[in-house]
């Protein structure tokens, strides 16, 4: 390793950094590797109870009646989840949707949605309070609070809850935010405590970054539904598309109500020939997730090396895949996305500028150089074009690669 980061063409002061990074990765990487190790059992035993044979990874079409390998695998992730039910499929189009079909499911009119980690990820703020065919525009009512730095967070969710409160929404990843995220332990805390103060209260968790940073799921510590992304870390860096929610049968049939029709729910939804792919990538996440947040210790001992504000630190426990680097200028925020993208698989020969996604507030520049567009379990770098001009990198199929791209990137901030 120490001969191929000296052969790279990077300036002095990046190897060296990155050699010094490397060593004291080190100790921090076998921690991941135990995790790893231990989600790689728990995925082995659930494939094994469920008897996962090679028809199920045959394809449908049209409705998908009868789907064995779509079924197998919604009770594979319930399972995996420690949740009573769970509804994997292609026809959730991002992380988002999963989530919005997650809060559509169980809010009505005049009930109350509470955020107790601020304001949520930008592309959720329209599901709830936007213009269009929002939460706020069927009725429903919104609140925020942040506990994210609080000692004892569920003291200050039970606190501001009111009679109204229907639903209390948690983002277990830090988003385009400075705030840390949250444990297992701690957002399941937070849902057992909920429930005993306000039992008709159910907790809803954004989970898109979490899974398989732990060894358990929120869902396994009391939280009631789970939604999150398959191009993310469940999909393993294999599945081309889809997303997941898991919970009680009650809150995933509702939700699954909101993503096709009531009276249709979960019977339905083609899998087209992908369930080999989220069969695949399933297995593989553990290992995938692992070799991302080894990637993201390196990089945040990088560039803290280099005298820049990281966050996560690389020392610090970690519950997503998200590493933040305040670059300090939109120039070396530039210079380091098109780096990421210089050292891509695909569209190395591609500049990213910014421009403004649909549903972000800011113009967002984005390095994905992926095989899946917008995969972000892939190596990428994204971020909102504002002050502090802080990237966002999460991702990487393999620890080589983040950790050439890294080198690359650290080398042309350094120049910039």
């Amino acid at each position: 390793m120490n001969e191929l980061i000296g052969a790279l063409d990077a300036t002095p002061v990046a190897k060296s950094a990155a050699l010094e990074a490397l060593t004291f990765a080190a100790p921090f990487w076998e921690r991941i590797d135990h995790v790893s190790m231990v989600n790689t059992h728990r995925v082995l035993e659930a494939f094994k109870e469920e008897r996962v044979s090679e028809t199920m990874l045959g394809p449908t079409t049209g409705y998908g009646y009868g789907d064995a390998g779509r079924e197998t695998l919604d009770r594979l992730y319930a399972k995996i989840a420690g949740s009573e039910k769970a509804v994997v499929r292609l026809q959730f189009v991002s992380g988002t949707h999963a989530v919005a079909c997650a809060l559509f499911g169980p809010l009505r009119t005049g009930d109350e949605l509470l955020s107790v980690t601020g304001p949520p990820y930008d592309t959720l703020a329209e599901t709830i309070s936007g213009s269009g065919a929002s939460l706020r525009t069927t009725g429903v009512t919104y609140r925020e609070i942040d506990v994210c730095r609080s000692v004892r967070p569920w003291e200050e969710v039970v606190s501001a809850l009111s009679d109204r409160t229907r639903a209390v929404f948690v983002q277990k990843s830090r988003g385009y935010s400075s705030r840390p995220g949250l444990s297992s332990e701690t957002v399941g805390r937070i849902a057992r405590e909920v429930k005993s103060a306000l039992p008709g209260c159910v907790t809803i968790v954004d989970n898109c970054y979490g899974e398989f940073v732990e060894t358990v799921e929120p869902t396994a510590r009391g939280a009631d539904l789970v939604a999150g992304s398959l191009i993310k870390n469940p999909g393993g860096g294999l599945a081309p598309a889809g997303g997941y929610v898991a919970g009680t049968a009650e809150l995933v049939d509702a939700a699954t109500d909101r993503l096709t029709a009531p009276g249709i729910g979960s019977s339905v939804g083609a899998s087209l020939g992908f369930n080999r792919a989220f069969f695949q990538g399933l297995f593989l996440a553990p290992h995938v997730v692992s070799q991302a947040l080894k990637g993201a210790v390196f990089i945040s001992r990088l560039f803290e090396n280099m005298g820049f504000r990281v966050d996560p630190g690389p020392g610090d426990q970690r519950y997503d895949i998200v590493q933040s680097i305040e670059l300090g200028s939109p120039h070396r925020l530039k210079v380091f996305c098109d780096a990421i993208q210089a050292w891509s698989p695909v569209d190395s020969y591609v500049t990213p500028e910014p421009w403004r996604m649909p549903g972000y507030e800011h113009d967002v520049i984005m390095a994905a150089g992926t095989f899946v567009q917008g995969s972000s379990i892939e190596l990428s770098a994204d971020a909102p074009f504002v002050e502090p001009y802080r990237a966002y990198v999460q991702g990487g199929l393999c620890l080589e690669h983040a950790i050439i791209a890294a080198i690359h990137a650290a080398s042309r901030v350094l120049s910039a």
